[in-house]
């Protein structure tokens, strides 16, 4: 009765640090305006995925609790949606947004990233399906999913805001490029088949 929190932290240090919408996100608003003006959306991507995680982990949690096979289903369902993803991630080149925006996204525009990004409902299910043990606490469950996302993201959404930028120009186009996404994507795979097998 616990969470595999060690497998589940390598899980979400692969999921926050891949290209995806919010990362792509915070990548182009941190080159168009800067890492201080964009701080205060970059706060808001972050705690913007804890809108997701308490509802799915009190709701789905107790669901689990009652009917076992939607927990296997669930997780299965998660795990074929983040290999997709992986997928897309191997084949994705890099590419920041040029868009003219005339002043940065906040807060609240960043509080919204996540509860629209499929990608961040995936992980969250999959941290959940996979990583906890049924008969968790269900509050003990959802705050070290929370805390290790959050955690991540601290770490990780800041370097893609300061240096996503830097880095794309560097790498896109480029044979490194293609290393790098298929690199970050076989991580991804990898980290879910170590819980699973």
């Amino acid at each position: 009765m616990t969470v595999a929190v060690i497998s589940f932290s390598a899980f979400a240090a692969s999921q926050v640090a891949t290209p995806g919408p919010a990362n792509m996100a915070l990548l182009a608003t941190g080159a168009r305006f800067g890492f201080g003006a964009a701080l205060p959306f970059v706060a808001g991507v972050a705690l913007g995925k804890q809108l997701i995680i308490w509802p799915i982990g009190f709701g789905l949690m107790s669901v689990a609790d009652s009917v076992p096979w939607v927990f296997d289903a669930l997780k299965w369902a998660s795990v074929t949606y983040i290999c997709w993803l992986a997928w897309k991630v191997a084949n994705l080149r890099l590419a920041p947004d040029g868009a003219e925006v005339e002043q940065a996204p906040g807060f609240m525009a960043g509080l919204a990233v996540h509860p629209l990004n499929p990608k961040a409902w995936a992980m969250i299910v999959t941290g959940f399906t996979t990583f906890v043990e049924p008969g968790t606490p269900i509050l003990q469950a959802t705050l070290t999913i929370a805390i290790c996302l959050l955690a991540c993201q601290a770490v990780f959404h800041p370097i893609w805001t300061f240096g996503g930028d830097r880095i794309a120009r560097l790498v896109a186009g480029r044979p490194a490029e293609r290393y790098l996404m298929r690199t970050l994507a076989a991580l991804t795979v990898a980290s879910v088949l170590y819980v699973l097998f």
